[in-house]
């Protein structure tokens, strides 16, 4: 994932067409990395808004500029690089925003006053380099007057970035540059270059592209692969030729396409300036009208992911070693109930020596008896404790016999209650990977605290003031409603109070999952919308990476719940099973909130 030289051009051709003659209105650092400039518009946009938010980021891990939609919190305090910006630009009109080649830095150039009220030009330049990354700012004359990272000798003797010092560039790669190259040049790098796989060669050879791109272009060529150079045969070069014209010109005429890539869970892996075809059915693409929406919805939902991470980190400890915990304990009963197993053996003894008691004499260790139970009359050797007479070792082993008869009944009686608790935390597990917001994973910890679980904290929120979390709701395309639970609390609630006998319940069979209800109304549902539903039941459950995926559906009346059983478990009768693929595309359609 990298936003190449050939991506930031198109936002500098996007960000030129609606902030040129722009105004600085406002300027924040809410973070060490990042920055927004609130700029004033010498025209309103579409919707009638004056202002819009430049985003500038010099994070390791994602820099980046583009326009945002998104809200942050500023701290109590600015940092000094803050205040610093301010006094420079503030009400600084943006006149040209600038990109040398296709280097992965763009120059923003302010027109301001200076104190003595002449009109001076300063520059912000965004570097966008990895770990490299910075925000700097340039005077009149060339040189630094600050950055958002300072660079002294000790960290780079050939780049110091630091007050006063005269910027200067980085070094420049021995690349060709996209824009101001032809295909058979860049062919003609390559034969000439390391016998590399053409994806790595491409990386090494071309500048402005990312990985992403150049795995994209190796899939075209080899039709699903990527080979090294020499393997490549003439039929090879003329698609590789082909393909570079296409995203050559991309390149130089802004006619690219803002896509993202997705996996099935819907996280965001990796976004490029044209349609992606490497992954197959893998993965799934997404397209957007412009570059700042892009970046602003990928980066939004990547930190989203992560804070819910680590938000969600002590639930996942806990869970895990309560999971641990049953596993453990469950073997150690899985053994003790394979001990009892011999039990018949000691009433088998205790009746032989009852039937031979003349035989056997107090002292003795072992008694040979013939076996009257065994059909060949095969005899036995049982061991005899030689301080008891022979009534008392038939009695002992009676006693050993009824407690391992009870044992295995209570053992299988914690057993079934151990598998069932295993059942339980994997629901909730689920349920806490596919939280997406805040008052899910309040909702699941709320849950977990009622169970005993967690240890609750502060008073308990009186009864009706709870926040009460919604279901997800779908409409299907024949209209009906489809409801689905965020958490086993919520599946409860939706199953056995919400839910009404002609409604239609899904889940995913033996499987842990959300409980998906079609709201009938009283109306025969269709067969497309059991369908779907059924879809959506898999989406939303742990199988949701899987195909051909069982689901189990009855009408709501057939469905359970076990006196005493945990959140989420149910039972059910007379159900039918479909096996569906889950397909997050048909599930964000349908989402109606």
């Amino acid at each position: 994932m990298a936003l190449d030289g050939t991506l930031l051009r198109q936002i500098r051709h996007e960000l030129e067409s609606c902030l040129i003659g722009a105004r600085i209105d406002k300027i924040h650092q809410f973070s060490r990395e990042e920055m927004i400039f609130v700029l004033r518009l010498p025209q309103p946009t579409e919707d009638g808004s004056r202002t819009v938010k430049l985003y500038l980021s010099a994070g390791a891990d994602s820099p980046r500029i583009h326009l945002t939609s998104a809200s942050f919190e500023n701290p109590k305090s600015p940092p000094m690089f803050c205040m610093l910006m301010r006094k420079y630009l503030g009400s600084a009109k943006l006149i040209e925003i600038r990109q040398i080649g296709l280097d992965r830095i763009l120059h923003l150039i302010f027109e301001t006053r200076n104190e003595m009220g002449d009109l001076i030009q300063l520059t912000v330049a965004i570097e966008i380099m990895g770990r490299h990354s910075n925000i700097i700012l340039i005077d009149e004359t060339g040189r630094v007057i600050d950055s958002i990272k300072r660079i002294d000798d000790t960290m780079s003797s050939v780049r110091p970035i630091l007050p006063g010092v005269r910027y200067t560039l980085p070094p420049a790669q021995d690349k060709l540059d996209l824009i101001d190259v032809t295909p058979e040049q860049i062919e003609q790098r390559l034969r000439t270059g390391k016998d590399t796989p053409l994806s790595k060669a491409l990386l090494s050879a071309v500048q402005g592209v990312s990985p992403i791109v150049c795995r994209e272009i190796a899939n075209y060529v080899f039709l699903g692969d990527d080979r090294v150079i020499s393997e490549m045969t003439e039929n090879h070069f003329d698609r590789l030729r082909f393909f570079l014209t296409k995203v050559i010109d991309y390149a130089k005429n802004y006619t690219g396409t803002p896509t993202s890539v997705i996996d099935s869970r819907k996280k965001p892996m990796d976004f490029s300036f044209m349609d992606i075809h490497q992954y197959g059915g893998s993965m799934f693409t997404r397209t957007y009208d412009t570059y700042s929406q892009l970046l602003d919805d990928f980066y939004t939902q990547r930190d989203n992911i992560q804070r819910m991470r680590h938000r969600s980190a002590d639930l996942l400890k806990v869970l895990a070693n309560t999971a641990d915990r049953i596993a453990r304990k469950l073997s150690l009963q899985q053994k003790e109930l394979a001990d009892c197993s011999d039990r018949e053996t000691w009433k088998i003894y205790g009746d032989l020596i009852n039937a031979n008691l003349y035989s056997i004499q107090k002292g003795d260790r072992t008694a040979t008896l013939i076996n009257f139970y065994d059909e060949n009359q095969a005899e036995v050797t049982i061991p005899l404790d030689p301080r008891k007479t022979p009534a008392q070792n038939a009695q002992k082993y009676y006693g050993e016999y009824r407690k391992a008869d009870t044992a295995e009944k209570k053992l299988r009686e914690l057993i079934e209650e151990g598998q069932q608790e295993a059942i339980y935390i994997d629901s909730v597990f689920d349920a806490l990977t596919r939280a997406q917001t805040n008052d899910e994973l309040s909702a699941i910890r709320a849950e977990l605290a009622e169970q005993g679980y967690l240890r609750k904290k502060g008073p308990a929120p009186k009864k009706g003031k709870e926040a009460k979390l919604a279901p997800k709701r779908y409409r299907s395309d024949d209209g009906f409603l489809i409801l689905v639970g965020r958490n086993n609390v919520q599946n409860d609630q939706l199953t056995l109070k919400d839910a009404r006998g002609r409604d239609v319940w899904f889940h995913t069979k033996n499987i842990p999952g959300s409980h998906t209800i079609v709201v009938s109304d009283g109306q025969e549902v269709p067969d497309s919308t059991l369908n779907q539903a059924a879809i959506i039941a898999a989406a939303n459950s742990k199988a949701a990476d899987s195909a051909q995926v069982p689901v189990d559906y009855t009408l709501i009346k057939n469905v359970k719940k076990p006196r005493g059983a945990k959140p989420g478990m149910v039972i059910y009768v007379n159900y039918q099973t479909a096996y569906v693929t889950p397909d997050f595309e048909l599930e964000k359609r349908l989402m109606i909130d």
